[in-house]
Parts: C-alpha cells; structure tokens; sequence
C-alpha cells in the first residue's frame, strides 16, 4: 500500500467586508481569518482549497484583502465561489501567481474538480445541465486517477432542517454522477458554518467549519454556536486513500448567539 501522501487544507466561509473591522454576529471576520491562517500555516499544506462564501458584501476590497492574506502563505490555492460571492470579480482579483482560478487540475496524481454550485440573487444551490454534462465528461476522460470533488452546497440531508431547505437542488442528479465513477473518492463542501461526514457508495461527504462563525448542528432553526472557527486538514494518499480531520483555532469572540439569520 502506497505511503506517498500530500496535505490540503480546506477553508470555508470566511465573509470578509471591504471594511476589515466589520463584524459578522459578533465576529471580525477578517481577524478571525488571521487566526486561521496563523494554524493552516503551522500544518504546512501543499495545497489550499476556499470553498466559497468568501465575502459578505461581494466587494473587491473584500477579495483583495482575501488575496493578501492568503498570498504570504505562498502554496498553490484555488477557489470556487458561494451564494454570497461575485465570481466574475472573484476571477480579476484572485488570479496571481499561487493563486488560481483554475476548477480542473492535477497534484500528485489526484484529480481536482471545483464547481460552482452558486446561483444568482439566491441561498441554495444548483447544479445547470451543462455544469453535470462537463462533470461527467471530465470523470470519464480520468477514471483511474482519484478525484476530489468540491463545491459549496452540500449535496446531501446534514440533519439541520433549516439548513437542509437552502442546500443543493436536485442533489440525486450530482450524486448519480458521482456513484457512477468510483475514482471519485471524496467531496467536500462548505456553506454549513460546521463540521460533517457522511458516507454513501463508498465517497465521503465532507462539510468544514467556517472561519468565522459556527452554526449548530442539528438544529431545525438557525442557531449559533460557541464551537471555535476552523479549518479542514487532508492528508491524501497516492493509492486513493484519504485522512482528514477538523482543526480548530483558540478565537472566542463576543458572539450574538440571540440572532436569527445573517
């Protein structure tokens, strides 16, 4: 069995504002993304994946602050955009040199799909017609190479029902997909603000805390939680395999924990 491996962290949520004091229900979010860093730095990735919601305000000195913070880490970083973002200003501003709006691509012979899951002027997500035909195309053109595939809604039930409602439409369209090509061995998602693992057909469905504010698990109705901002750890093998666990960082902002949406 193949011991070559490589580490990928996966950041989610992070809802910076062109102001960098704003705060989203208690939190300074581009603060709390200082933190974050501080850690993702300490595991030495070689690989950083953003899963979308990356501003609040869908500005670009919210993206460019985005860009700046994660520059000094100096490994390759990709990005896919969330119901929050703008993704046509996200590709000027997050194009650089360690930064790539790339959402096919290879390292270490593992195939990455990003996906855009986002649809204008709406929370939930969907996947068009056209996005599932190229994801199928892209499967069968590499079906010996593991895959990971990420996006930001999450294409399965998390258990919160509030949640649950503003999810990926039609998620049996992408998941047919996915169970149809076992080189697909993970996908990982955000939009939850927490942490999730699911396993169906033999693929892990991977959700990630936010870098700001958690939400709770479990919960009918939207509610905060005093779970701490975090980050998403890989460690994946070159015979497929795949280690990942949640890592979280010492942040203990005020919270609004009496709030009912954001």
């Amino acid at each position: 069995m193949s011991s070559t491996s490589f580490r990928v962290v996966q950041l989610s949520d992070t809802h910076l504002f062109s102001d960098s004091n704003r705060e989203l229900l208690g939190v300074p979010t581009a603060d709390s993304l200082v933190t974050v860093l501080d850690a993702v730095r300490q595991v030495q990735p070689e690989l950083l994946l953003l899963t979308g919601d990356l501003s609040q305000d869908e500005t670009a000195p919210s993206y460019e602050r985005l860009r700046d913070l994660v520059l000094p880490l100096n490994i390759p970083t990709y990005w896919l955009p969330g119901n929050h973002d703008q993704p046509d200003l996200m590709a000027q501003i997050l194009e650089n040199s360690s930064i790539s709006s790339r959402k096919l691509f290879d390292h270490h012979g593992w195939n990455f799909v990003l996906l855009n899951s986002a649809q204008p002027g709406k929370v939930d997500g969907y996947l068009s017609p056209e996005i599932l035909s190229n994801l199928e195309r892209q499967l069968q053109s590499l079906p010996s190479q593991p895959t990971l595939i990420a996006l930001h809604h999450p294409p399965c039930p998390i258990g919160s029902d509030w949640m649950d409602q503003i999810s990926l439409r039609q998620p049996d369209d992408f998941c047919s997909i996915v169970e149809r090509h076992p080189q697909v061995k993970l996908v990982l998602f955000g939009h939850i603000h927490q942490e999730f693992s699911a396993t169906r057909a033999g693929v892990q469905y991977l959700g990630c805390p936010s870098t700001c504010v958690q939400f709770k698990p479990q919960n009918s109705v939207f509610a905060i939680d005093d779970q701490q901002p975090g980050f998403r750890l890989l460690q994946l093998y070159a015979d497929g395999r795949a280690k990942t666990s949640i890592q979280r960082v010492n942040y203990c902002p005020t919270l609004d924990l009496a709030a009912h949406g954001y």
